[in-house]
């Protein structure tokens, strides 16, 4: 078996699992694991940078690089997003303070 082959399996078998754990997620716990995902796309950011930075000129390391910094700090930006309107759902409303009069 080779390399791209195994790695395409793990790819397959870690997606089918993920699908399987995130649909048995209550939806109390949604926000807390779109934080979880939030700093593993963080992880992800820095691991591009590095690999940008360590290119050397290469254009398919740069662009591999580039793609995969511009879809972890989309899934970032979207996840910050995402968690911040939930969390806003459950922040008490403002009252106008002062009286009838």
């Amino acid at each position: 078996m080779s390399a791209l082959s195994q790695a395409l399996w793990v790819l397959l078998l870690g997606s089918l699992l993920g699908l399987e754990l995130i649909g048995k997620v209550p939806p109390t716990l949604h926000t807390p694991l779109m934080s979880g995902a939030n700093a593993i796309s963080g992880i992800t950011v820095l691991a591009s940078l590095t690999l940008i930075a360590q290119a050397n000129g290469q254009v398919p390391l740069l662009l591999l690089g580039s793609l995969s910094l511009g879809f972890a700090l989309f899934n970032v930006v979207g996840g910050f997003l995402v968690t911040d309107r939930m969390l806003a759902m459950f922040s008490r409303k403002k009252t106008r303070s002062g009286g009838a009069g």
